[in-house]
């Protein structure tokens, strides 16, 4: 057998391992592509249309809150403070679910009520489509509202009910109130503003009580998302 038969094979055999090689890293490269648009465009887009859940949805009860009350009495007078302290952060929002149209009956936690755009609307536990056709919806794991973190609601603007139709039109100062079990809280709007479908840091918990509204912008469209936050009403 000569050298060029030799190296020949060689060649073919280097030829045969490198194709092999590259269709196993575009397989490999598809599936984090996969993951990776599993968990952007849609996600903030319905807070629920992609991405695994990797863990099932949990929530932290709102812990009470501690109440300090201390007398400081003068030759003339008794002076009386009383501090009411919010609990610490304690919440965590899950991940996404893969399957947004997926079983979900987490069920009704409370009422969302914004009076400048004229929205009373139950207010869902679950991010998944086939509850956020039926109203808002709360991310499982984002603190509950009147604790301290960071509450997360999503909802439709275009669709079903369309109660985030007029998101954007909300300004600083603007209530949005919340009715639970825990009794009702009310949140005063400090910024709107839209943000890319990746930005998965408007769900991150925050030191303090606060909350984010959230859908699709603009009408009609995925291609951005308006975000309203939100901080507790003194």
């Amino acid at each position: 057998m000569g050298v060029s038969r030799v190296a020949g094979r060689f060649g073919r055999n280097r030829f045969t391992l490198a194709g092999i090689m590259a269709v196993l890293l575009v397989a490999v490269g598809g599936i984090f592509l996969a993951w990776d648009l599993d968990q952007s465009p849609e996600t903030i887009a319905t807070a629920s249309e992609q991405s695994e859940t990797t863990q099932p949805p949990t929530t932290q009860p709102p812990p009470t809150t501690s109440t300090t009350t201390t007398t400081t009495t003068t030759s003339t007078s008794t002076t009386t403070t009383t501090t009411t302290t919010l609990p610490a952060q304690q919440s965590q929002p899950v991940a996404p679910p893969a399957d947004p149209y997926g079983a979900e009956d987490l069920g009704q936690i409370g009422s969302i009520v914004i009076p400048k755009i004229g929205i009373e609307s139950p207010l869902l536990e679950g991010i998944r489509l086939t509850t956020l056709d039926q109203g808002p919806g709360h991310w499982p794991g984002s603190a509950t509202p009147g604790q301290v973190g960071n509450v997360v609601i999503a909802g439709h603007r275009t669709s079903h009910g369309a109660e985030f139709y007029n998101l954007d039109k909300l300004a600083p100062g603007d209530d949005v109130i919340f009715n639970t079990e825990d009794g009702e809280v009310t949140y005063k709007v400090t910024r709107t503003h839209v943000v890319n479908p990746d930005a998965m840091w408007i769900v991150d918990p925050t030191p303090t009580a606060t909350a984010t509204l959230f859908a699709c912008h603009p009408l009609g469209s995925t291609a951005q998302r308006i975000v309203v936050n939100l901080e507790l009403a003194s």
